[in-house]
């Protein structure tokens, strides 16, 4: 090499802690979204699933309207419509969810809701292999859904809507995808901003004045801040600093989070097919995560 040549650049090699730091914040993240449900659940008696939902979208839009200051944001009539959708979906999600946690544990709804995220995820695969996570997914949505009468029999509305908020989750994918890419992080705020005006009267008719009461008011801000504000804090940070692969294969086991959840906070036990059920939703959604195309973007959380 002569002395005019430029020397090439070598970057050093990252340490392990500077590794595994963005992943105990993602892991964070998850534990903090799946307590924050079973806090929320402890709500339902006195306003509903509906009031919990509206409660929660309420003070996580003014803690991220703090933050975050969405005015900044730069709006056209496309990017504007492009975030109203993503803002409706994010509510929806949420209040459906909290719909189906009424009659099914809390692991089983996760689970079930996570099928939006695997359905997208699955689309964007080609292989011959997909089939195998495809499968994987049904068998676990079957053996989630016992047909006949057993003692493990569930509340086919609580399922559909868990469905219906996996729905819901996949069109947050899409749609946050687009309106995050002109705004950024600000996009987050102007979709819970936008949930919390979409839901709060379906909150306010079936709650009324209840949802005034005082003792529910800290509740309803430590389930704000555990379901929304903290993790999505949490997540743009590990999104900066984690391969898109690697994000979607770790978000993949948030179902094992909310199974966990729901046995620690909640005393909802599992039967050995329902674990099985939920151990190859996950096995399907990190088998799908890992076969996806490279310009494929990662699937964020968002309960």
């Amino acid at each position: 090499m002569t002395s005019d040549e430029p020397t090439p650049m070598i970057t050093p090699p990252r340490s392990l802690p500077s590794k595994l730091f963005p992943v105990g914040l993602l892991l964070i993240a998850m534990i903090s979204i799946q307590s924050g449900a079973s806090l929320a659940k402890s709500m339902f008696p006195v306003v509903g699933a509906q009031g919990t939902t509206t409660l929660r979208l309420i003070f996580a839009s003014v803690i991220m309207l703090i933050l975050l200051r969405p005015w900044r944001a730069k709006l056209t009539a496309k990017s504007l419509r492009t975030v109203v959708i993503y803002g409706i979906a994010l509510g929806g999600m949420n209040f459906l969810f909290y719909m189906s946690l009424r009659t099914l544990p809390l692991s089983i709804a996760v689970a079930l809701e996570f099928t939006g995220p695997l359905a997208v995820a699955i689309y964007a695969l080609r292989k011959a292999v997909d089939f195998l996570w495809v499968s994987l997914a049904i068998i676990g949505l079957l053996l989630l859904i016992p047909t006949g009468k057993t003692d493990n029999t569930m509340d086919l509305v609580g399922v559909a809507y868990a469905l219906g908020a996996g729905v819901c989750w996949a069109l947050y994918i899409l749609f946050g995808q687009k309106a995050g890419n002109d705004n950024g992080v600000q996009t987050a705020a102007l979709g819970v901003m936008i949930a919390a005006l979409f839901i709060a009267p379906i909150g306010i008719v079936h709650a009324g004045t209840a949802l005034l009461t005082p003792a529910l008011i800290p509740v309803a801000i430590g389930v704000a801040i555990l379901s929304t504000a903290l993790p999505y804090t949490l997540e743009m940070v590990a999104l900066t600093r984690l391969p898109a692969r690697t994000f979607g294969t770790l978000m993949s086991i948030e179902p094992a989070f909310g199974a966990f959840s729901g046995l620690f906070f909640l005393q909802e036990h599992l039967s050995i097919a329902q674990w099985l059920a939920i151990i190859c939703i996950i096995l399907a959604s990190i088998g799908a995560t890992l076969t996806m195309r490279n310009e494929s973007k990662p699937l964020a959380s968002a309960n």
